[in-house]
């Protein structure tokens, strides 16, 4: 998922289709000179849809698309014969997207579901034909309905990604190159500070062909909740993902104090973010000594259950994998 590709905010304007008007029609046969009104109704307008795509990825395909408007219902004929249905405008999303309305900030829905559809805004109604209005004191009703005007909105919408694991830390934590180790995935890895500027997926292979989804989120820094760096730009991401690994480097100035720092900008941010599963894994024990290693054993957090792992050397990955599979699959906190 190339970082120039992956859009994760677009605000659209949409406008649904007007319902066609009612027929003002009246029967006219060979032998019949006045017959009753036979006015068909107009077809309502189209809807503007969105629909859940496990296939994508990224909002990219509707960064350019400003204006989206669906068709217009077609008016009643005589004979009761009804106007053609107004086309819809179906918009496919990843799976995470979430509608808002522009102007006040709330939440319409969210698409979480392969296939999932569900109308962002009505096609206007179709007007009623003449023939609705015939009674026994009128029958021959100068009457027909117009069709119901279409609506328009600016939309945002938003994705978050949905993964089974969110990976957070400070840059160069080694959450890339964890990523890379274990699924098919090719984040862009170097040796400076944010590396990743958006979240990649990775699908991790686990026993007997069973697998998760892991997701690269871009670092941390202290005050990311207030916006600095990459901000809440990240933050959204971790908050639709079941289990929040949390990684800091072996050779760490603090681990402690790093973890408490990763803690506070999730509580402020979001402060249910602490009530998903949480795992810590200490990344880089190849740089580290013997003697480092049993020093560093009194360093860790102990609220926290904690692997130590190394992904250049394959250390802790499978036993990683398994408390990652238990903490998916179980209900209570793996200890």
């Amino acid at each position: 998922m190339a970082s120039s590709n992956f859009i994760d905010y677009v605000k659209i304007n949409v406008r649904s289709g007007s319902g066609g008007a009612g027929a003002l029609h009246f029967r006219r046969e060979k032998h019949v000179e006045k017959g009753g009104p036979d006015g068909g109704d107009g077809g309502r307008g189209g809807h503007v849809i969105l629909k859940g795509n496990s296939q994508l990825w990224t909002l990219l395909h509707l960064k350019y698309t400003k204006h989206i408007k669906a068709f217009d219902g077609k008016g009643g004929e005589g004979g009761r014969r009804s106007g053609a249905i107004g086309k819809d405008i179906i918009l496919d999303v990843p799976l995470g997207t979430i509608a808002k309305n522009a102007e006040t900030g709330e939440q319409l829905f969210e698409i979480t579901e392969d296939g999932q559809e569900v109308i962002l805004l009505k096609g206007g109604r179709g007007g009623m034909g003449n023939d609705h209005f015939k009674s026994a004191t009128n029958q021959t009703p100068q009457h027909a309905q117009p069709g119901e005007a279409g609506l328009e909105e600016w939309v945002i919408l938003e994705l978050k990604v949905l993964a089974d694991v969110g990976l957070v830390g400070f840059p160069n934590a080694g959450k890339s190159t964890l990523l890379s180790a274990v699924s098919a995935a090719r984040p862009e890895i170097a040796d400076y500070p944010f590396t990743t500027l958006v979240p990649n997926l990775g699908v991790v292979s686990y026993r007997d062909y069973k697998s998760f989804v892991m997701a690269d989120i871009p670092g941390i820094i202290e005050g990311a909740s207030q916006g600095k760096g990459l901000g809440l730009r990240f933050l959204r991401h971790i908050e639709r993902n079941s289990i929040l690994l949390f990684m800091i480097p072996a050779d760490s100035q603090d681990i402690h104090a790093e973890y408490q720092t990763l803690l506070q900008e999730l509580r402020v941010y979001n402060p249910t973010l602490l009530d998903k599963d949480r795992l810590l894994a200490i990344s880089k024990m190849d740089v580290l000594t013997d003697d480092e290693r049993e020093e560093l054993k009194e360093r860790i957090p102990s609220d926290i259950p904690s692997v130590f792992i190394s992904a250049i050397t394959q250390e802790g990955i499978e036993q990683l994998k398994d408390r990652i599979w238990l903490l998916i699959n179980s209900t209570f906190p793996v200890k």
